[in-house]
């Protein structure tokens, strides 16, 4: 049996045959596509009112679908519409207009839909809807969630989230990636940090107890402790040394209680692990990857880059054009510490101490991007003592073959490693940091049987966000924000 998906669904207007599918049917057309068309087209939109404006003899209707930064100018002469209909198109209300495309007379906009027929879908109540013609405190925008993609900054926001996650899996794929789901509950902590959400079924009012006291996982669902992961580096890992080159894309958690601007429970992670691959070649793919995304939202998010260079911070474009066209520096953490000491002799003031050993934070890496190198820098050689376990050790025993990518604006984008293929050398590090031996069997293990050379990093999917659009908290560019004390939606 087959069925045919309207050619609407595709840019080239080819419709496709499809056999054991369900037949899609999406009458009239996008509100970007119907800025493409010809006056004189007849069609259908269908939005929500952003705005709605009455003058003598006609209305005027501002209606967004979300296909596009630009709203739709909808024009309504008197008499055209029944009142009994046109009273419930208010700020907020869902409808349907068919019309024909006309030649706009407005600044901004070549054309605009005279309406000849109007079906409201929804009602609302203009005097009580939250998102009225005015501004509005991110605060406030972050509790009414549920409607706060209609308004320009968050569609906009959403709309360049949609275009990096395409971004990032073209990427992969046109490089030969396979994509992995990597697991959300695990039993092992990536990081060694601790900092995890525990997956139980057990009773908390009346948890089983062993002999000595402690609670009885053996009881739980999974028959162990369990958490919510950290990361899928350690499954790509596996991956990685079956495939050669796999990537993983999906949702992490942080249990840490912290409530800075820079910091979610639960966010969106971008893994990729390439077997037979050095610390080199890992900060070579991390620079062309972040070039290319960059590259990609210029390209096609032209409109709400533009409104964030306007509204949110002026430094957007300029800032995303030179990452897109700059050779990224690089520098070891060594001499990244030996700038930073010359600075603070020559008068520079840091809140936070500059010294071998101590982890570089926000001001130090923005110091390094934008006024020392004025573009991107991976800092790579990290001391041991700060990095995780799995990085592998170089030959002075004294840092690891880590790589922070830092940005202009932001500091930190992407951390990764080449990791740690020796098997003794692993271990004795997994027994030092007292990480609990019988959690890491199989990883271990991959060490014993036809381990390689392996390398990957980590970028954070909201930070990228954060960076692309120049949004100063976190929280606004995932759609349900996870933090503590709060997991509203």
């Amino acid at each position: 049996m087959k069925h045919i998906i309207p050619a609407l669904w595709y840019p080239d207007g080819k419709n496709r045959d499809v056999t054991g599918a369900a037949k899609l049917i999406r009458p009239g057309e996008y509100i970007r596509d119907i800025f493409k068309a010809a006056t004189g087209t007849a069609t259908t939109a269908r939005g929500w009112v952003k705005t709605r404006r009455d003058s003598k003899g006609v209305t005027f209707i501002q209606l967004s679908d979300g296909s596009t930064f630009a709203d739709l100018q909808i024009v309504v002469e008197t008499g055209t519409i029944p009142e009994n209909i046109l009273k419930d198109v208010t700020t907020g209300a869902c409808i349907a207009v068919i019309g024909e495309v006309v030649e706009s007379p407005a600044a901004g906009q070549s054309v605009e839909l005279k309406a000849r027929e109007i079906q409201v879908y929804g009602a609302a109540d203009s005097t009580t809807y939250p998102l009225q013609k005015k501004g509005h405190t991110m605060e406030f925008l972050r509790g009414i969630a549920h409607l706060r993609p209609r308004s320009n900054t968050f569609g906009a926001v959403y709309r360049v989230r949609n275009a990096i996650s395409y971004a990032i899996h073209k990427f992969y794929q046109e490089r030969g990636f396979l994509y992995l789901t990597a697991p959300l509950i695990t039993t092992s902590d990536a990081e060694g940090a601790g900092a995890m959400f525990s997956v139980s079924t057990l009773d908390m009012m009346n948890l089983p107890r062993t002999s000595e006291g402690q609670i009885d996982y053996e009881q739980d669902f999974f028959g162990k402790k369990a958490h919510l992961t950290v990361s899928g580096q350690l499954e790509a890992e596996i991956f990685a040394l079956a495939f050669s080159n796999v990537y993983t894309f999906g949702p992490t958690f942080r249990a840490e209680n912290s409530n800075t601007p820079r910091h979610l429970a639960e966010f969106w992670m971008i893994e990729p692990e390439m077997a037979f691959c050095d610390l080199d070649g890992n900060r070579q793919l991390a620079e062309e990857f972040l070039k290319y995304v960059i590259a990609y939202v210029l390209d096609n998010c032209k409109a709400d880059l533009e409104f964030f260079n306007k509204r949110i911070d002026d430094t957007v474009l300029a800032t995303l054009e030179n990452v897109a066209g700059s050779d990224f520096a690089h520098v070891t953490y060594t001499e990244a510490i030996s700038i930073l000491e010359k600075a603070v002799s020559g008068g520079k003031s840091f809140e936070f101490p500059v010294f071998w050993g101590a982890d570089l934070q926000s001001e130090h890496e923005r110091y390094l991007t934008e006024e020392t190198f004025k573009k991107p820098v991976i800092v790579t050689d990290y001391p041991k003592e700060i990095k995780a376990f799995y990085m592998r050790l170089n030959d002075d025993e004294k840092t690891v073959r880590a790589m922070d990518v830092l940005a202009p604006r932001i500091g930190e984008i992407i951390g990764g490693s080449q990791r740690e293929e020796r098997y003794d050398v692993l271990l004795d590090k997994i027994r030092k940091q007292n990480l609990p031996e019988e959690h890491y069997w199989w990883y271990l293990e991959l060490r014993k049987y036809g381990t390689a050379p392996h390398a990957g990093f980590g970028l954070g999917l909201e930070r990228i966000l954060m960076y692309v659009t120049g949004m100063k908290n976190i929280r606004d560019v995932i759609p349900f924000p996870r933090v503590p004390g709060y997991a509203d939606f």
